[in-house]
């Protein structure tokens, strides 16, 4: 079956009397509810829950390997090869599966730059997904639906289960992507985030070819015209930084680097729930409200309000909702050049500073590290110590590409754009998780603000031994000496141990890079 056979069939399979095609928001909620895929909370959100797979399947994510893919990709654990007859196999069996089922399509886009957008297609067989995607991709002006031509369909069958024996799948979930038929198969799973996170593979290994770096990172702006990114793993604050009441959110997640500034590749945010409060997160609580889509919330079974301190389905509860819901976000979502990139690390061992200012070199090093760590306790097997987490560029997961090329993009346009870079430790201090505390978030903001607004740019600043960072010797509303983190252990020996353990895991990790000498020279250095 080759590209035009693949082209017919899809375009066959959404003619009819089953296919529901761009729904309006209420239509989809009344056909999730009416047929049993979701219920309303007393918010007005529509509430769904995933069964077994409650967050993305790495171990079954594939790439197919054709003469297109084989010299480009960087194959290995992340990155796993498909064989393209297998594929093609699949494709029947799913498209003669969704030909018997209701299909919700939804013609949107990725990348609020019209530059740089890639139509998707979204075939959906339930309808809350279709709703999902509705909101956190780029809609579309239709006023001249035919002239739609979407570049890249994703087909979202959750009710199709794949046998690995005939399949050559690893389980019954499958998440495959096809980059010469342009075609995203997706089965076995009912986590929407599926969906988000595949094209954004897709957007990874697209837009370097047109020099635009893409990254895993939120963006807001200020009245100034200031643009600042944050990258950072789940966990440590990256959604909940950058939604900023004196900022404009240009998105929470994924943007593109291009020669004019920074594009948000979405039209929507997909935040966690976990603890969420009115309080700490102002913005996101609003948010929440019809229209929205949560998932794996705990609702009252008398009163439909939220619990989202209950995490009996999983942690990893979630929201998502449209951009233009959080009051002062930026439509489109679109910013210049940024004067500050932030990393941001939840350091479970408690060494790294609250704030240090990154030379190029450094910002190089603690890109392609994407440090935080793994709380013990959080998964099985974790054991009593915190286990470090490293994902290069903060997003190994959805690199098609070796990280080296986007870690060289970065490198590139910090220098051409004088952009400063920053490390922002929204973890432990004091000791490591279990002795001592996190950072407030009261704290971390008002470091935030400091950089933001300037003033740590003018503040004076001394190297910390253990890692060599620059640190600032003070910062409006925060006590100096939080600043430096072996101030703040009884134990001076216990950190010099602990900031020695976390070097070696460093290095160790970094080891797999081949990098300029000067970049490897500028991370931290254990005694042996």
């Amino acid at each position: 079956m080759g590209a035009i056979t693949v082209t017919r069939d899809l375009a066959k399979l959404i003619e009819g009397p089953h296919v529901h095609r761009n729904l309006s928001t209420p239509q989809l909620v009344e056909a999730a509810i009416a047929r049993g895929e979701a219920t309303l909370a007393a918010n007005g959100a529509l509430v769904a829950r995933t069964g077994a797979r409650t967050g993305r399947s790495p171990r079954d994510k594939f790439i197919v390997e054709d003469d297109s893919t084989r010299g480009k990709v960087h194959w290995g654990k992340v990155n796993q090869p498909f064989p393209r007859e297998h594929f093609r196999a699949l494709l029947d069996r799913v498209v003669a599966h969704m030909a018997e089922r209701d299909l919700y399509v939804m013609d949107l886009h990725s990348g609020a730059d019209p530059n740089y957008q890639l139509p998707t297609r979204f075939l959906c067989e339930y309808a809350w997904h279709a709703l999902f995607v509705k909101q956190l991709f780029v809609r579309p002006l239709l006023a001249e639906p035919d002239r739609y031509a979407p570049q890249f369909t994703v087909i979202a069958a959750p009710e199709f289960e794949a046998v690995p024996e005939r399949d050559g799948t690893k389980s019954s979930t499958f998440i495959l992507t096809d980059f010469t038929d342009r075609i995203i198969l997706i089965g076995g799973t009912k986590y929407a985030g599926e969906m988000k996170k595949s094209i954004f593979g897709v957007m990874n290994y697209l837009l370097p070819e047109r020099n635009v770096l893409p990254m895993h990172c939120s963006a807001n702006i200020g009245n100034d015209g200031s643009t600042a990114l944050f990258f950072g793993l789940s966990g440590t604050g990256k959604t909940t930084l950058s939604a900023d009441s004196s900022r404009r959110l240009i998105g929470d997640d994924e943007h593109g680097w291009s020669e004019d500034g920074v594009f948000n590749f979405e039209g929507g945010c997909y935040a966690k729930c976990v603890d969420l409060s009115e309080e700490k997160e102002p913005q996101i609580f609003h948010a929440i409200r019809f229209g929205s889509v949560l998932e794996n919330v705990v609702i009252d079974s008398r009163t439909r309000i939220p619990d989202y301190t209950d995490v009996r389905f999983t942690e990893n509860t979630r929201a998502a909702y449209p951009i233009e819901y959080i009051a002062n976000a930026m439509i489109p979502g679109v910013g210049g050049h940024p004067r500050n990139v932030l990393f941001l690390a939840a350091d479970a061992f408690g060494v790294l500073p609250p704030v240090a200012r990154l030379n190029p070199n450094q910002a190089m090093y603690h890109f392609l590290s994407g440090y935080t760590a793994k709380l013990a306790g959080t998964e099985a097997g974790l054991g009593s110590e915190p286990v470090p987490e490293f994902s290069a560029c903060f997003g190994s997961p959805f690199l098609p590409l070796a990280p080296g090329l986007y870690a060289e993009m970065l490198g590139s346009r910090l220098r051409e754009h004088n952009a400063q870079c920053w490390l922002v430790n929204t973890g432990w201090s004091g000791g490591a998780f279990g002795v001592g505390k996190r950072m407030s978030l009261k704290i971390t903001r008002s470091i935030v603000d400091a950089i933001l607004n300037g003033t740590l740019a003018e503040a004076d600043y001394a190297v910390e031994p253990a890692f060599g960072l620059s640190i600032p010797t003070s910062c409006p509303n925060v006590p100096a000496e939080i600043l430096n983190p072996s101030n703040m252990w009884a134990d001076k020996n216990a950190y010099d141990a602990q900031a020695n353990l976390l070097a070696s895991k460093f290095e160790e990790n970094f080891s797999k890079f081949g990098v300029p000498d000067e970049v490897r020279a500028a991370g931290p250095h254990s005694r042996k």
